[in-house]
């Protein structure tokens, strides 16, 4: 890669140039993130995730940055304009804002008022002009009145088009502007025309707004782009006309004079109509373009800190679950599941108006809690959950069950999917979807894997930033999670597999195909005899991949089948056998790793290595907790200022985090009832899932809104 590239990304991560190099090295032999993070980091200088993701965006960047460079250089080309010292300037770039700069000039374009004056022949006056020096200035212009031209206002008219045309297309004054805009505009809302106060009330904030760009946060600058989008509020931005136009005057004189003020007169026309009709709107657009590029990343980073949260929330584990999806006058859906997901039962029962047969649902759920050996329930969080709740904790079970509160985001959008309807072909949405929340409380990456993330409640905005983007950033915090957990080969799902490193959808087909035919994988080295799973695939996603029972116990690890031979060696060195080796933290204390160092593998290496040998196969996931709502809110007509409630976090935003309360309503801890620590850092004051204590500030019954305060 050109070694600009590579210099700049290193400056951008603040890493050296050699970790760079070597890490797009790797990205060009077929490496992904994970693997590369994890198994190759004396090849990086031990790049961490976050690091290697960077640079994986900024090199794929680059390429489209390459792409857009011979196209432009093949256009001004073709035109015969193309200068050794203008080739050097495009092949210099490394923004694209830039490169798009010095093609503006090249760019095919409309007729404009500038190229009909050069139609006129008008061109070598405008340049003339530009000269600062145009000896007896009043009969030169004289000279280009002709046939075309029919007297000399026209002529200094066509001249000064050319003129401002010339101006609005220097690369110099158009960085200086979009800097200046950058830092000092001013962003102005308000209600748009024909538009009444009642059709754009929740855009009420923005109809008489005002805000420095450089200063609004994402949130308000996506909110503002939303109320414009759907024809609501009319934005512009406000700056100080008069710097604009002395930034440009200063470009373009350079410190020399005029050599007549007839000349300086017209020179300032041109400047003055070059702000405010092509360079003004230009650079408005393109700072109101790039303040949403920002916004689109900082709210994206704010749904992906969400994502991960919620994927590696803990998980309950392999026990047998009833899951509940509660309904008022369509009953409640029941599902019985055992250890590993599967639907064993499904029901239906009616504890609540208007049916109330409590009775007849009391006894149904304690003989399938018996029957079926259940060891946790999980009930969704919509509609009746706190009366369902209440209604299981007041029946007796033949021996002890956990109750736990799971999230119903996204639930329905699954049990409609074609993923559902693959696994559970012969139920309806109502079972499928009741087992998805059943499977949330157990392995919550697992199932959430299944469902487009942006129908998990979390996030904000994400509808409304750039989707390509948007889905890209998501699917590596996926790939991240999965990665970072491993998962069971033998009973993992193909779109949990299709995320594991190297591997995709098509492979994770063939590796359940494979498992179907052939029944539960003993090897790692199995999967080289899965169709189309070749050695580079199996070298890239072999780490994440356990097998519980495996004949080679590393094979349920994380240490790479390529460093088997090293860890035999290992258990060698303190006289034990392998199988003792793993788990056995005295004798892994043991091994004096210096020993094993060689050109090839480092202590980074080594240290993973020895650390999964002490836990081999660890969960990053903590431990799940049950959380107690209070007993005394049921609806949002129950809730009272002043009330302190306990509650937990199921949104973070840049604004706040929303928290569940345990109705159907989640609150908002906004951040100005925060500590300061959270507008720098929100993870450092609150994280997804936990549990916190909350005082109601405002209950708006009107709005459905709740303000809350975090204790």
């Amino acid at each position: 890669m050109n070694p600009l590239y590579i210099n700049y990304i290193a400056s951008a991560i603040g890493v050296k140039e050699w970790q760079v190099e070597h890490c797009i090295e790797l990205f060009e032999e077929g490496a992904t993130v994970p693997f590369i993070s994890r198994y190759r980091k004396e090849r990086t200088g031990a790049l961490d995730e976050v690091q290697v993701a960077e640079v994986k965006f900024h090199y794929q960047k680059f390429i489209d940055l390459d792409k857009r460079k011979q196209s432009v250089l093949a256009s001004i080309r073709e035109q015969e304009k193309l200068t050794d010292e203008l080739e050097a300037q495009i092949s210099g770039c490394v923004e694209l804002q830039t490169l798009e700069d010095l093609y503006l000039p090249y760019k095919p374009k409309r007729r404009t008022r500038a190229a009909i004056a050069k139609e006129k022949g008008l061109e070598p006056l405008a340049q003339n002009m530009m000269t600062l020096k145009v000896e007896h200035f009043a009969d030169y212009v004289k000279s280009f009145v002709n046939d075309k031209v029919k007297d000399v206002d026209e002529a200094l008219q066509g001249a000064r088009d050319i003129i401002a045309e010339a101006i609005a297309e220097r690369q110099d004054v158009r960085q200086e502007l979009r800097s200046y805009y950058t830092k000092s505009a001013k962003v102005q809302a308000k209600l748009a025309k024909g538009k009444s106060e009642d059709d754009a009330e929740k855009f009420s904030n923005y109809f008489n707004f005002c805000e420095d760009i450089s200063r609004m946060p994402s949130h308000r600058v996506l909110a503002v782009l939303r109320g414009v989008e759907e024809g609501m509020l009319s934005v512009k931005l406000d700056v100080d006309e008069e710097i604009p136009v002395k930034i440009i005057s200063r470009l373009f004189y350079q410190g020399n004079r005029c050599s007549s003020f007839q000349l300086y007169e017209q020179l300032q026309e041109a400047v003055a109509d070059s702000y405010k009709r092509l360079l003004h709107p230009s650079i408005e657009n393109e700072a109101i373009r790039m303040a949403k590029e920002r916004a689109d990343l900082d709210s994206i980073k704010v749904f992906g800190e969400n994502l991960r949260q919620l994927l590696l929330a803990p998980p309950v584990g392999q026990k047998r679950t009833l899951a509940l999806d509660p309904g008022f006058r369509t009953g409640c859906k029941v599902v019985c599941l055992d250890e590993q997901g599967a639907l064993l039962h499904n029901d239906t029962i009616y504890p609540h108006p208007p049916v109330n047969e409590k009775i007849m649902a009391m006894k149904k759920l304690s003989n399938m809690v018996e029957s079926y050996k259940i060891e946790v329930i999980a009930i969704g969080n919509g509609t009746a959950s706190r009366e369902t709740e209440a209604f299981i904790k007041r029946l007796s079970f033949p021996h002890p069950v956990k109750v736990y509160s799971v999230s119903e985001d996204g639930a329905s959008i699954y049990s409609a999917s074609a993923v559902a309807r693959e696994e559970f072909p012969q139920y309806d949405v109502t079972v499928r979807g009741a087992v998805s929340i059943g499977r949330r409380l157990m392995d919550p990456l697992a199932e959430l894997v299944k469902i487009d993330p942006k129908s998990l409640g979390i996030g904000q905005y994400q509808h409304d930033v750039d989707q390509s983007l948007l889905k890209e950033k998501l699917d590596d915090v996926v790939v991240s999670c999965v990665n970072s957990v491993g998962v069971n080969l033998n009973t993992a799902s193909k779109h949990l597999l299709s995320y594991i490193s190297g591997i995709g959808p098509a492979l994770a087909q063939n590796i359940v195909d494979y498992r179907d035919a052939n029944g539960a994988f003993t090897s790692r080295a199995q999967l080289l005899k899965v169709k189309r799973l070749g050695e580079k695939v199996y070298e890239q996603a072999a780490g994440f991949l356990r097998i519980p029972g495996a004949d080679n116990p590393l094979d349920n690890s994380a240490v790479h089948p390529e460093r088997y031979a090293l860890v035999s060696k290992m258990a060698a060195s303190v006289k034990v056998p392998l199988s003792e080796l793993i788990g056995n933290k005295e004798k892994v204390e043991a091994i004096d790793i210096r020993n094993f160092v060689t050109d090839e593998v480092g202590l980074p290496t080594l240290n993973d290595i020895v650390q999964e040998l002490a836990k081999p196969g660890r969960d990053p996931r903590t431990g799940i907790k049950v959380l107690e709502f209070s007993n005394e809110i049921f609806s949002i007509e129950d809730v009272k200022s002043g009330m302190e409630l306990p509650g937990i976090i199921t949104n973070i935003t840049n604004f706040g985090a929303f928290v569940d309360i345990g109705i159907k309503q989640n609150g908002l801890i906004h951040i100005s009832n925060m500590c300061d620590r959270f507008i720098s850092n929100p993870s450092e004051v609150v994280k997804l899932h936990q549990h916190v204590k909350v005082k109601v500030l405002e209950v708006d019954l009107k709005r459905q809104r709740i303000q809350l305060k975090l204790l």
